[in-house]
């Protein structure tokens, strides 16, 4: 296991941040007012999003899974959030307990429950870097210190996309996903979501206008944009569908049950 940084004396609660807000929808305590009056007006406005959120944690779960049941025993994991049991080492450790993972995120709050995320198995190794996704070079490089990147790793971003722009002057969210799959060996997997405006519009644009205001970009996705991050990968059957559809368990066949999930999943891998 590798020891979390030293966290910083201070944390910025003026502004929301999205893994604090995440955590107050999933029922967590480690969020601001600042979070949660975001949280709740999202709330209400998109009625939907609670149900979005734990059908999302329950695909990461599964994809991931099924990624090492392939085989798969290196994990990289980036915007990881507030650490909610199951957490994905603890997945990807009870099919291999060898397996190794690294987390990565940018905020304080989750370096100050890094100690959590690193309760691996003695088999294997979990590790945490403090950096921003869009420092690939950097996050690339001491990931390294723990996964080889000569052989396969699971590579996932759950739920952050919505977060990057699509600007090649911004955050080129193409450009980084391409520079993250390029770094991969073949045989890695590729697991993303990504909140669509497909099925609930207006619901979601008023939602997105509520984090534009809070002074957090979100960029909901439609499915052809949503298919782009996969140019070149092979797509995992059953291909691009809503999270709770993606090879659903019993729990998530009852959260079909209870209305739409506008949020994109899928699961690739490099050829």
């Amino acid at each position: 296991m590798t020891a979390p940084e030293p966290a910083p004396t201070s944390i910025d609660t003026s502004r929301p941040h999205p893994a604090r807000v995440y955590d107050w929808w999933l029922g967590g305590k480690d969020n601001y007012p600042v979070d949660e009056e975001l949280a709740r007006r999202i709330l209400a406005v998109d009625g939907t999003v609670l149900r979005g959120a734990r059908a999302n944690r329950r695909f990461m779960q599964r994809a991931v899974r099924t990624v090492a049941e392939s085989g798969t025993r290196q994990f990289l994991d980036i915007g990881t959030g507030i650490p909610t049991e199951p957490n994905l080492h603890q997945v990807a450790q009870g099919v291999a307990a060898e397996s190794k993972v690294v987390y990565a995120d940018n905020d304080p709050i989750v370096l100050r429950h890094a100690e959590a995320l690193l309760r691996g198995t003695e088999e294997g190794s979990t590790a945490y870097v403090h950096a921003d996704v869009r420092d690939v070079d950097t996050l690339l490089a001491r990931a390294a210190e723990t996964l080889d990147f000569k052989e396969p790793v699971s590579l996932s971003l759950v739920a952050l996309t919505h977060y990057l722009d699509d600007d090649p002057d911004g955050d080129d969210v193409y450009g980084l996903l391409r520079r993250y799959v390029d770094a991969l060996a073949p045989g890695s997997h590729l697991i993303l979501s990504q909140v669509t405006p497909d099925l609930s519009p207006e619901a979601i644009e008023q939602a997105a206008a509520n984090f534009r205001r809070s002074g957090t970009p979100f960029h909901p996705r439609g499915l052809p944009e949503f298919y782009r991050f996969f140019d070149g990968l092979e797509l995992l059957g059953p291909g691009v569908i809503p999270v709770s559809g993606w090879r659903p368990e019993p729990v998530d066949v009852a959260v079909q049950a209870e209305g739409i999930v506008p949020v994109y999943g899928g699961v690739a891998r490099k050829l």
